[in-house]
């Protein structure tokens, strides 16, 4: 927001410091002092340099044979010209001026916007000796269509312009412009009224409320009729009528350079009132056209494909949250956006309805951006507008309107008022000291307090605080602290370090978390980090069935986008995006893997309690605020497509498969201290004749062990490959590791020196027996004596039979205190072969 000083000195009192409001440096410091943002000052006297002056057009030559109008003229600019009491020769090309007129002269030695110097010069015949300037050759606006003609009757500080005089003060180029970048919670500051308060505090100046110094209008009967029938979206309304209004009238100069200074664009006298109250006072208002008003105003929730034209020649269609304003012809304003074409101000305008009233906030910030039009009503709306304001800014713009415009006021005001009175707050007077650590003096924050508007009464060691009407941010006693705190000045806040308490180093489950991302990341996978969001989409294109619990997903009611409003229940779809997107970029050859929090839904859950920040939540409370949460463990999921070895003279390469994603869920499974176990599974999305189900054993407190699932690995399904967009036969896994159990005690290993007896067996089974089931008959059977073994060969033949295979185990064999003898060593592994016979038919081969 733009903001001349000028405009401020009318309510900040700067005479006994004539540097406050002058001086850049120190303008700029006050600001920044009380936490307003200051993104440029503009000093206006530096941007036109050398001798600009007022002159009167004396005589006016029209230059014919030229493609342009061209007018030779005589100036006259005191004794400020070439030949003091000459008139000054000028050629122009505008037309919008007259002889007589005033104007604004930049004499040969000035250097206007953009370093165009001025020089005396030869051009079209005739000698040009300075230039009659425009509004954008000045940089105070944007016309260039013709030249600043200054009002005959223009005065600077009450005393009449004369030819020669200095024209900056005329043109508000003695002006100096702050522009602030303000947040949402001082939504007060998007006025000179609200920013000039806060300069008042921080340059310890007299202040002046221009609201209180208007004589606002009260409710009388034969006011405009108007209906509010939603209280919750305007809570106050009110109207003011000006009949026989010129529409010629022109709106005067003072408020034209304040319009421009502030960086709005003048347009009608009408319009203007409108967006000068708002800027000074900020309470945004809106002008209705009396004459096109087809009975009463009707304040409500729009219809479904309800539709209004509005200001910007755009027809829209309403949604059934938007608050529109109505008359018996339909839809007549988008409150407190944008208004409509049918009812707006035009230059034939006589008779106006002037319109103020109170929005509610989130509701005008979601019409705002449903329909992309955010507007400089809707900016201030939304941050929280005073509702006690419209009254005087009705009283203000009837004032401005009748002695600019003429006309005449009806004596009826309309005035719905259903305002609810702010509530009392109530805080410990050592509070801001305790919050800020800051010792601040009895009496210091009910000061302050009240600088800002409060009403406060100290009642005993507690301060009962009314925030004023302005301040809609200020509902809990830790934001009347922060207030104290920057009133007072941030930098007395002191920087302190809180203390560290001594470490003792990561905890468990960091500890596995690292573990596990680190073996993963030396088997070649790289780590992705996704955002924890999903479409309702990527959860169909899983195949994932109807009762599949991951399809409970938490809904967010605020979401970053609204094509992703769910929390993921798996990491897979993360995952996949990623693959996608990369091999979208020519990457091909592919091992992804990521460590994060799903979010599991429970349809029984609890609504949390609502916590205040005045106090800390009981322990109760927050037992409530977790019996609520979702549950949130932590997953693990790798994915692989091409090839996961590359050819080379070696040898040709080999593609990723459903063997190296187990293998990715075995490593895991081990870096976080346990044993899998790996069977066949079937589990969506995977294959269900490539899917392998991860075991591990959970260990309770009688001893015993019993198998848990903490995930599966394998081959997609080549329709989830295909709903996905990622190549067919991509591999992945996915385990849940806060399922499975930390290991216990570690017992160091205890090695033998004695030699090892190796011997190998090959034993033929049924195709569909797993691996892993007959290698754990052979530990089981082999006994004590077995170190180690290991599937080495996996055969199929016709020779073995119709679905048969021969799986090859390597055995180890190692006494602690001996060196073991064959026999000992074929009795172990005959004894393994026998159980593996006994479960599953194998024979040795």
């Amino acid at each position: 927001m733009r903001m001349p000083t000028s405009w401020l000195r009318d309510y900040v009192d700067a005479s006994g410091d004539p540097t406050a409001l002058a001086d850049p440096d120190r303008l700029e410091k006050a600001l920044v002092r009380v936490g307003l943002e200051v993104e440029e000052i503009v000093d206006l006297r530096a941007t036109v340099t050398g001798p600009l002056v007022v002159g009167r057009v004396l005589a006016v030559e029209e230059l014919t044979g030229f493609k342009k109008p061209i007018r030779h003229c005589q100036v006259d600019v005191g004794t400020a010209g070439s030949t003091p009491g000459e008139p000054q020769s000028i050629v122009c090309g505008a037309i919008n001026f007259a002889a007589g007129d005033l104007v604004v002269v930049a004499l040969p030695g000035s250097v206007l916007t953009g370093d165009f110097a001025i020089a005396s010069r030869q051009t079209y015949g005739r000698l040009s000796d300075g230039m009659i300037c425009s509004a954008r050759e000045l940089g105070i606006g944007d016309d260039h269509a013709g030249i600043i003609v200054l009002p005959p009757d223009s005065a600077v500080d009450g005393v009449a312009v004369q030819p020669g005089d200095d024209a900056r003060p005329a043109v508000g180029l003695d002006d100096i412009v702050v522009e602030l970048a303000i947040t949402p919670d001082r939504g007060y500051c998007f006025s000179a009224r609200g920013v000039a308060r806060e300069l008042a505090h921080s340059l310890d100046l007299p202040y002046t409320d221009p609201a209180a110094a208007i004589t606002p209008v009260s409710a009388t009967a034969g006011g405009y009729p108007v209906q509010v029938l939603d209280e919750r979206g305007c809570d106050r309304f009110t109207a003011v009528t000006v009949r026989g209004v010129d529409p010629t009238a022109a709106t005067p100069g003072w408020m034209k350079t304040r319009l421009i200074h502030a960086g709005m664009r003048p347009i009608s006298l009408i319009v203007d009132i409108t967006n000068y109250l708002m800027l000074d006072l900020g309470q945004p208002m809106h002008a209705f056209d009396l004459t096109r008003l087809r009975g009463p105003l009707v304040v409500r929730r729009a219809v479904n494909a309800e539709t209004l034209a509005t200001l910007d020649a755009t027809l829209r269609t309403l949604d059934r949250d938007d608050i529109v304003i109505a008359d018996d012809s339909g839809v007549i304003s988008l409150a407190a956006v944008m208004g409509g074409a049918s009812t707006e101000v035009a230059g034939d305008t006589t008779d106006v309805l002037f319109e103020a009233a109170h929005w509610a906030p989130l509701a005008i910030a979601h019409t705002a951006r449903r329909h992309k039009l955010p507007s400089e009503a809707s900016k201030r709306f939304e941050r929280g507008v005073d509702p006690a304001l419209t009254t005087a800014a009705a009283a203000r713009a009837v004032e401005l309107l009748t002695r600019y415009g003429g006309g005449t006021a009806d004596p009826g005001v309309t005035d719905v008022d259903t305002v609810t009175a702010r509530a009392e707050i109530r805080m410990a007077v050592d509070h801001p000291s305790r919050i800020a650590g800051v010792d601040y003096p009895a009496g210091t924050a009910a000061r302050l307090l009240a600088d800002l508007g409060c009403a406060v009464r100290e009642d005993g060691d507690t301060l009962r605080v009314v925030p004023p009407t302005w301040r809609p941010d200020l509902t809990e006693p830790i934001e009347l602290v922060e207030e104290v705190i920057r009133l007072s000045g941030y930098d007395r806040v002191p920087s302190v370090l809180p203390p560290v308490q001594p470490s003792n180093g990561l905890t468990p489950d960091q500890l596995r978390r690292r573990t596990v991302g680190r073996a993963l990341a030396e088997r070649g996978l790289v780590e992705v980090i996704s955002y924890p969001f999903l479409s309702p989409e990527a959860l169909e294109s899983l195949g994932l069935g109807a009762d599949d619990p991951r399809r409970v997903a938490v809904r967010l009611a605020n979401p970053l986008s609204d094509k992703e409003p769910l929390m993921r229940t798996t990491l897979l779809p993360g995952l996949a995006a990623t693959l996608r997107r990369n091999r979208g970029r020519d990457l091909r050859d592919l091992a992804l893997y990521e460590i994060g929090l799903v979010f599991l839904a429970s349809v029984d859950a609890p609504a949390p309690p609502p916590l205040g920040v005045d106090h800390r939540p009981s322990d109760d409370e927050l037992a409530a605020v977790d019996a609520a949460l979702p549950a949130q463990p932590r997953h693990v999921a790798a994915m692989y497509c091409g090839d996961i070895d590359p050819a080379g003279w070696w040898g040709p390469a080999r593609v990723a498969d459903w063997s190296d994603a187990v293998e990715a869920a075995r490593l895991t499974v081990t870096a976080a201290g346990a044993a899998a176990t790996v069977r066949a599974g079937r589990q969506a999305p995977w294959h269900p004749g490539r899917c392998a189900e991860i075991v591990v054993p959970d260990r309770d407190t009688g001893g015993d062990e019993r198998d848990i699932v903490v995930g599966y690995a394998g081959e997609l399904h080549p329709e989830v490959c295909a709903a996905l967009s990622i190549p067919a036969r991509t591999c992945a896994m996915e385990l849940n590791l806060d399922a499975i159990p930390f290991p216990g005690i570690t017992e160091a290993p205890r090695f033998s020196t004695y030699p090892p007896a190796l011997i190998d067996v090959a034993l033929v089974v049924d195709a569909s027996t797993p691996a892993g089931d007959v290698q754990a008959a052979l530990v089981d059977g082999a006994g004590p004596l077995l170190e180690s073994v290991r599937l080495f060969d996996v055969y199929t033949s016709d020779a073995l039979g119709a679905d048969r295979k021969s799986l090859a185990y390597s055995l180890t064999f190692r006494a602690p205190n001996r060196t073991l003898t064959g026999d000992e060593a074929i009795a172990a592994r005959d004894a393994a072969v026998a159980v593996a016979a006994d479960r599953f038919g194998a024979t040795l081969r």
